[in-house]
Parts: structure tokens; sequence; C-alpha cells
């Protein structure tokens, strides 16, 4: 639709799967990482650890993929084009991404490692080099999801884009998104308990990552609010460009009802519901089956949703002079 008003778009689908699946494999391996170091008694949150181990990669991995397809190297005769990227170490956000998404994946590879025998657990013969590499993936991940806003930042052609504000948006989205991955697994694939202690475990980490996912939503909701009065407050391509997802802008729906009611007050209202008899009243955390598929399925959507919006507002805007 945006194409047929006249609207010259180069970046699609590709990159904003990219910029989405990248952003989603670091929160998961983000989480993952974390979860496992803070530990709790008797490997509470273990099961929470392997399952972003298990998701990280796979996004990242698919999101690389577009990456490759939007440089061209699926067309006959291009296939290695991709690799021209290792040729030339710059401190080029292209060049350092390269990098650093080539090594995240091979950390998440062996961290995976650690968690593929079915005996695995706290204490095991990988219990160290485990913990060793999830202190390498918290940062790594960390810096992997503000590289997807880093990118788009770098670019100050497209005064939508170059903001200081959207690297960390972009890393709040990201570890929220994480999140709804691993929760949405955790409901998709249930873990049946045998006794009182396991039925606690799952509680516990059910509650652990809901209520993170609450603190997450919130100040995304916050930075959200930042960024578009940083840009509404700032005279020329600035304020102009930020027009398009105000009322009345061409991207405001997308933006007002996905991103801002579906992908984030939504899902923070009734997690909130959720964790509120266990903060106040010490209650079993419980979510009924339907909830617990339907609220991440609409963090991720309004994960998604935010790379379109922001991904197609910098390109339908421009700098209008002095």
């Amino acid at each position: 639709r945006l194409m047929e008003t006249g609207y010259d778009l180069t970046w699609g689908i590709p990159v904003i799967l990219y910029l989405f699946l990248a952003g989603m494999g670091a929160g998961a391996l983000t989480t993952s990482a974390s979860v496992l170091l803070r530990g709790g008694p008797k490997g509470t949150y273990f099961r929470v650890a392997r399952f972003g181990a298990f998701i990280a990669p796979v996004p990242v991995g698919i999101g690389c993929g577009m990456l490759i397809f939007e440089l061209g190297s699926f067309e006959v005769g291009n296939y290695l084009r991709f690799l021209n990227l290792y040729k030339l170490i710059t401190i080029s956000p292209m060049s350092i991404g390269t990098w650093l998404l080539t090594f995240f994946l091979g950390v998440c590879a062996l961290y995976l490692l650690t968690f593929l025998p079915k005996d695995a657990g706290p204490g095991d013969k990988f219990d160290i080099p485990r913990k060793i590499l999830a202190w390498i993936a918290v940062p790594l991940g960390i810096s992997v999801a503000m590289y997807t806003g880093i990118l788009l930042g770098a670019m100050p052609s497209r005064p939508f884009w170059n903001s200081p504000i959207l690297a960390l948006l972009f890393l709040l989205s990201a570890m929220s998104s994480g999140i709804a991955c691993i929760l949405l697994a955790w409901g998709l694939f249930p873990h049946k308990v045998s006794d009182e202690e396991e039925e606690r475990k799952f509680r516990d980490s059910g509650y652990l990552l809901t209520s993170t996912d609450i603190l997450l939503l919130g100040m995304e909701l916050i930075v959200l609010f930042l960024f578009i009065m940083y840009a509404h407050l700032t005279v020329g391509s600035v304020k102009n460009a930020v027009s398009v997802i105000l009322p009345g802008g061409p991207l405001a729906d997308l933006f007002w009802i996905w991103v801002v009611l579906v992908g984030i007050l939504g899902p923070a209202i009734i997690e909130t519901i959720l964790v509120l008899p266990r903060l106040l009243n010490q209650k079993p955390f419980i979510v009924h089956k339907s909830i617990e598929l339907v609220t991440p399925l609409a963090i991720l959507t309004g994960g998604f949703m935010l790379r379109y919006v922001v991904v197609i507002a910098g390109q339908i805007t421009y700098p209008i002079g002095f």
C-alpha cells in the first residue's frame, strides 16, 4: 500500500524479519544465561535456561538467512556474496555486526551443547563450562539486541532512525520478545510435575519470567514516549519524520494499535493481573492455558510490528533541508 502511494522502499520484510528475529534470539539467550546464573534453590530456573538455550540460535540463524537473502546471495552466481562482509574489518556497524553475530551463533552452539544430555542439570559435568558460557552470553546477547537499533541509528540521512534512544528501545523490545518466546514454548510444551517441589519450581519460574516481562514492557513504554518526545520537540527533519506515527500519519494506526496497545499495554495489564495475587497475598502463581499462549503471542506481534513501523518510517521520511 505504501509503495502504491509513491514511497520508495528499499528494505522490506527480509530486513524487518532479521531485526526482529535477531533481537528475539538475543533476548532468549540473555534470559537463559541470566536465570542460569541466578540459580535459585535446587536449580529452580534450570528448565527456563534450557528452553532459552534451545530457542536462541534458531531465530538468529533464520534472521541471518533473511539478511543474506537481502544481500542477493541466493541469486544464481552470487551464492557466496555474503562472505564479502568478512573481507574487510572496520568500525562500521555492518562490519562489527557481522563478526558479532558470528561470535553469537558460536557461543549459542556451545551453550546449547551443555544442555543436550538427557540428564543435564545443576552440578553435572557441564556445570562449570555452562556457567562460563553464560557469563559470556549475557553481555553478548545484550550487544546483539542493541546492535539492531545501532545499525539503523547510524544513518544520519534518515532522521527517524537517527536517534540515540532507538538502540535502547530495540534492546528492551528484544528482551521482552525473548522472554515471550520462552513463555510461549513453556505453554506449548508443558512440563509434567511429579511432586510438590517440582510444582513449586514450575510456578516460581513462570512468576519470575512474567514479573520480569512486566518491568521490561513498562520500561519499553517509557522509552517509546521519550523517543516520540525527543523527536517532536526537535525542529526540522526529526520532528517532521516522527509525524508519520502520530495521529493522522500514514503509520499511526499500525503504531498505536499493534505496537502500543496489542504489543505493550495489553500484555502488561494482563501480566500485572496475573502476578498481583502472589505479589500481594503470596498466593500460588496460576495462569490459564489460553492466557499462557495469547499473551506472549501478542508481545511477539508487537515486537515485529515495532520493527516494521520503524523500518518503513525511516524510508518514507527524509531530511527537509535547513
